[in-house]
């Protein structure tokens, strides 16, 4: 049998595949196509420190080789995740992630001390693709003083493993991930979505309602790959990558280029089998090479 278990920082995971957050709901959306506990983990979907609404349709669009979406981080806020959505999350024995977002640091951390104290939440994803509502609408994850600000402060109340979230935005990817090592995370996820938009000819108006959206899927792939190789290159510390995965194949390549682990996102809303698919395809792939540990893939790309 070939091993699949990795790690990231102090989580052990069963096999490298995770979820992407806000695509993969708070995993019981998926229980009567897949056995969840098969994967390596779940990123629920976003919780911040209070009820959003998100923002109005449309707010999805399709696109070549993709989607677009501007959904706005629609949640109940964190109570409302600690008092009901923590429960059910009990019967999954893989590792459990919440993704945090807010649009003030002291919204962000007001979501990790409450989370901080929940057993099984093994650890959170920050994502700092926010816009800083003190900074103008900029997003923490664009500037190095913003990102070190936001890690920093949530480092100082969150005890157990910190995967900090970017955006690609941005014009040296690398620079953003040395900036928040150094504020203290313990492992980086990559990329978020690009910012793109969407237009009806006919109606001569933007597709979303929000003008502009986030980009994922295939479309986005090799700019992910590019990204996640080269913040492997420029920290220490572990690497997901995240980015029109959608085969056995996209994951092997994001491994290769540096990722400890990876996250399946748009593929979902496609397939809501394509997580198990694409264990089953890393097991292939491993037995048909003689790879007997999927670590020996991590980093493996020869340039």
């Amino acid at each position: 049998m070939a091993g699949l278990e990795v790690k990231v920082h102090n989580l052990s995971l069963k096999n490298p595949v995770l979820t992407a957050s806000g695509t993969f709901g708070y995993g019981e959306e998926f229980d009567d196509f897949i056995d969840v506990n098969a994967l390596g983990g779940i990123i629920v979907k976003a919780t911040t420190s209070r009820h959003r609404d998100g923002n109005p349709y449309p707010r999805m669009a399709e696109t070549p080789m993709g989607m677009l979406n501007a959904v706005g981080l629609q949640n109940k806020g964190v109570d409302h995740f600690v008092d009901y959505i923590y429960p059910k999350l009990l019967k999954y024995n893989n590792c459990v992630i919440a993704n945090v977002s807010d649009s003030t640091i002291e919204g962000y951390v007001e979501v990790a001390e409450k989370l901080n104290h929940l057993d099984h939440i093994r650890a959170i994803e920050l994502n700092i693709s926010c816009p800083n509502v003190k900074e103008g609408g900029m997003a923490f994850g664009t500037s190095c003083p913003s990102a070190i600000a936001v890690t920093r402060a949530v480092r100082k109340v969150y005890d157990k493993t910190l995967i900090v979230k970017l955006s690609p935005n941005v014009t040296s990817i690398a620079e953003i991930a040395v900036a928040v090592e150094s504020a203290g995370a313990d492992a980086i996820s990559l990329i978020n979505t690009l910012l793109g938009m969407a237009i009806d000819a006919e109606k001569r108006r933007p597709v979303l309602s929000t003008i502009t959206g986030g980009l994922s899927g295939p479309a986005i792939k090799p700019v992910a790959l590019r990204m996640v190789w080269q913040v492997s290159k420029a920290v220490k510390i572990p690497v997901i990558g995240i980015g029109g995965i959608t085969t056995a194949v996209d994951a092997i390549e994001f491994m290769l280029a540096g990722a400890s682990a990876i996250q399946v996102g748009t593929a979902n809303f496609i397939d809501p089998t394509a997580t198990v698919k694409i264990i089953a395809g890393i097991e292939d792939y491993m037995q048909r090479h003689g790879i007997s540990d999927v670590k020996d893939l991590i980093g493996g790309l020869m340039v």
